[in-house]
């Protein structure tokens, strides 16, 4: 089922997400959801929070660029109380373009470390512990910003943020497209 994309100014993407255990109800059936909507909207990544839900839960598909990046091949994968342990400071830094589906139209460059030490849970809830790079490293974090509060604008510069004002002023009040349903913020 393609759910609705909470877009910004929704309290639910402000708020620190909580852990879960096993038993959390039709857990596998809301992973399922969260592929097909991330699929339906061309995202790359979703995190819970954008679909109204304050929970650890992060799917990432990034098999659509491994032509670019052909160790992606078959890459799609979903994170289970993802945690960032810490970020790599001997790591370079790199600037790219982020965009997401909870700011449909706005997209800025983001400067992050190209290699981050992470914890999460799999869909069987077997512990992983590891440290990841490149690109995969910045969708992480990216995504799971979204577990802390945090959205990718919340990262660029103020005098950035200061120029896109207006832009997020737009969304806050539901001006803007998208080919995607979303859930605007209550007024």
């Amino acid at each position: 089922m393609i759910l609705p994309i909470y877009t910004y100014g929704n309290a639910v993407l402000r708020k620190e997400a909580q852990d879960i255990t096993p038993d959390y109800p039709e857990l596998q059936t809301l992973i399922a959801n969260m592929f097909e909507t991330m699929d339906a909207s061309d995202g790359i990544g979703l995190a819970a929070p954008q679909v109204g839900l304050d929970i650890r839960v992060v799917v990432i598909d990034i098999d659509v660029l491994s032509e670019d990046y052909p160790e992606y091949k078959g890459f799609r994968h979903a994170y289970i109380n993802p945690h960032i342990l810490e970020y790599d400071e001997n790591s370079e830094k790199k600037t790219m373009e982020e965009g997401c589906l909870s700011l449909p139209g706005i997209h800025e460059n983001v400067k992050r470390p190209t290699r981050i030490h992470v914890r999460y849970q799999d869909e069987n809830f077997v512990e992983h512990d590891e440290w990841v790079e490149g690109y995969l490293a910045r969708v992480m974090q990216h995504e799971f910003d979204h577990l802390e509060g945090t959205v990718f604008v919340d990262r660029i510069s103020p005098m950035r943020k200061q120029m896109i004002r207006g832009k997020l002023k737009d969304l806050l009040q539901g001006r803007f497209r998208c080919a995607y349903r979303t859930k605007i913020p209550r007024k």
